[in-house]
């Protein structure tokens, strides 16, 4: 089926995007690889082509538009080459409503123009040892103290964690409070007692810089707290969350799609018992039923940009997005895989990377189990 989604100002940004990604991406990233991280210089680069902040006000050097359809455009296409080292999707699909929607004139004033630019690099730091999907599990402690918090605790697992310079922090303002003694924290580099850990080594996107955060005794400024009152920290993340499960959920898709297509083309040459593989029928009907499942989910997927467009989007739609596609993801590239047999086991092959790459997608954003549990309850159950 004819996909619709995008119009002729999209297409147009694909072909800057794509143009990037082959001349500043693709003959690094093996290298970045091994680096276990992705220059800055890269960031500065994109953000010279106008691809970050697009909801970011112009007067802060941003387009100005809110069309997730543009943030989609630049994930499927980091995903069509591979270069999951990229930390754009959790900058520009993830951390842009904290920084546009939540900030201030003053913050605004502060850090957007470095966010649109590239030259400011963000995360959030959500997870902990102790407390993953579980967000109000956090331990993480914000002291009122004066004119600032002295924030104490740990993050792990924190995408563009030794990159970042701005992060955004999960903490709790009062214990006590459940829910409600949630406040978010804008911690930037270089404030005293803010360390960083090892870049962790993970099963796969090794170019990814993935770090732990240590905070001891950190003086926050009050003016760097997310919000006008303490406590709004919780209302806050379940607010930006489907955005968040959207955008894993476009990654997961495109990145089906690519390995599908380039299994195809695999299964045009490659050779077995006197014939092409795919002239086989288990061959043919294995894609076929790939490809089925994979449009399918691309049309929901779209849906779901058009609804976020539209202010549309529920916690439930994105749950069903967010766990169906991923899932979908793994299953596409593992049975994509056994269609290459050993060389599909070989590093050297882009599905093996693709396979390593895709296992974390059931797990960050909130596991395919808490996407399951959150639509359940939406049944009255």
């Amino acid at each position: 089926m004819q996909r619709d989604l995008f119009e002729e100002e999209h297409l147009l940004f694909r072909e800057t995007v794509r143009e990037f990604m082959t001349r500043e991406v693709v003959p690094h990233h093996e290298q970045w690889e091994k680096d276990g991280i992705v220059p800055r210089e890269v960031w500065k680069k994109a953000g010279e082509l106008g691809m970050f902040g697009f909801s970011v006000p112009e007067e802060y050097g941003g387009s100005g538009i809110s069309d997730f359809r543009f943030n989609a455009v630049i994930v499927e296409e980091i995903m069509r080459f591979g270069a999951t080292g990229l930390g754009f999707g959790l900058h520009n699909d993830i951390m842009a409503p904290y920084m546009v929607d939540l900030t201030n004139d003053e913050q605004k004033q502060r850090w957007l123009p470095g966010f649109a630019s590239g030259e400011l690099i963000t995360a959030i730091g959500m997870t902990e040892p102790g407390a993953g999907s579980d967000l109000q599990g956090i331990k993480t402690t914000a002291v009122r103290d004066g004119d600032h918090y002295i924030v104490n605790g740990q993050k792990t697992f924190i995408t563009n964690g030794v990159n970042s310079d701005l992060v955004v922090v999960v903490t709790k303002t009062d214990p006590a409070a459940g829910a409600r003694g949630t406040t978010l924290m804008v911690v930037e580099r270089g404030m005293e007692g803010f360390s960083r850990g090892r870049n962790l080594e993970k099963i796969g996107m090794h170019a990814q810089d993935t770090a732990e955060l240590f905070f001891e005794n950190v003086r926050v400024p009050v003016a760097n707290r997310l919000g006008e009152e303490e406590g709004q920290g919780f209302i806050q993340l379940m607010v930006n969350l489907p955005q968040e499960r959207l955008s894993i959920a476009v990654a997961a898709v495109a990145a089906a799609e690519a390995v599908l297509e380039t299994t195809i083309e695999y299964c045009k040459s490659r050779q077995a018992f006197g014939r092409n593989i795919g002239k086989f029928q288990n061959t043919r009907f294995v894609i076929a039923e790939l490809s089925t499942e994979v449009e399918i989910a691309r049309h929901y997927v779209d849906k779901c940009i058009r609804a976020l467009n539209a202010k549309e989007l529920t916690v439930v739609d994105a749950a069903k997005a967010k766990w169906w596609t991923t899932e979908l993801q793994h299953k596409v590239i593992d049975r994509c895989l056994q269609l290459h047999g050993g060389y599909g086991y070989m590093v050297e092959y882009p599905v093996a990377k693709a396979w390593m790459d895709s296992r974390v997608q059931t797990i960050y954003g909130g596991t395919t189990e808490i996407m399951k549990e959150i639509i359940g309850r939406s049944f009255g159950f």
